[in-house]
């Protein structure tokens, strides 16, 4: 079986790339792999890619940033999606072209415009499964509005808690599409478990709105005076 990724840049860094990037290795064991990057700005993957898995990257800024058509506006890629200032007219050609074309049995979609460009061009042989790494609620009204619209032409949809996932059926109403939970991948951690006895909690990321770690601040305030 192939499967092939639609991701936004997988030489840049973030959560979306790595969990991507893990998800791909593990496939790998079993299946043809390939990763579809939108864009590229530099020579190498900031993170190491699995050898069996391969790249193709769409659209090279370093030698098309100025291309006539990347000057124009997107024209598929939703205009209320949090990376539409970084699609064109070009982007909408070379992805419609890399769906049009496209060899795999399924092709996984790796955020919002992207599902709507993988529900809406991608031929019918082809499984359609778009991802969703953030959550429903994030979502502005008016990108809610266009995903309802678009997400109907996929065959799955892919959550990363089974709150968002019920969320998703609840209020999308999109018949035939299977929605599901299934969380980021990660790579075994190679350390034994916490067992509860230490006194310090340590969080590591990204100190920004969505990452919610005023969720893990009153999470620790409820339990402090007990352990």
């Amino acid at each position: 079986m192939k499967i092939s990724f639609l991701l936004h840049n997988a030489y840049a860094i973030g959560g979306t790339i790595t969990t991507t990037f893990n998800l791909a290795q593990a496939l790998a064991e079993r299946h043809e792999v390939e990763i579809v990057s939108v864009l590229r700005h530099r020579e190498l993957p900031n993170f190491v890619l699995d050898p069996r898995v391969s790249l193709r990257p769409l659209v090279d800024l370093r030698q098309e940033k100025d291309h006539p058509l990347h000057q124009r506006p997107a024209q598929v890629f939703p205009r209320s999606e949090y990376r539409y200032g970084q699609y064109s007219e070009l982007t909408d050609q070379r992805i419609a072209e890399a769906l049009a074309t496209i060899d795999a049995d399924a092709v996984i979609g790796t955020r919002p415009g992207l599902n709507v460009h993988l529900a809406g061009q991608a031929p019918p042989q082809v499984a359609r499964i778009g991802q969703e790494h953030l959550t429903l609620d994030n979502h502005s009204p008016r990108l809610r509005t266009a995903l309802r619209r678009a997400y109907r032409g996929l065959d799955v949809l892919t959550t990363v808690t089974e709150a968002d996932a019920a969320a998703y059926r609840r209020r999308m109403r999109l018949p035939g599409v299977r929605v599901e939970a299934l969380p980021n991948s990660v790579p075994d951690p190679g350390l034994p478990a916490a067992d509860g006895s230490a006194k310090v909690v340590v969080a590591a990321g990204r100190l920004v709105p969505v990452k919610r770690y005023d969720l893990l601040v009153e999470a620790f305030a409820a339990v402090a005076a007990e352990h």
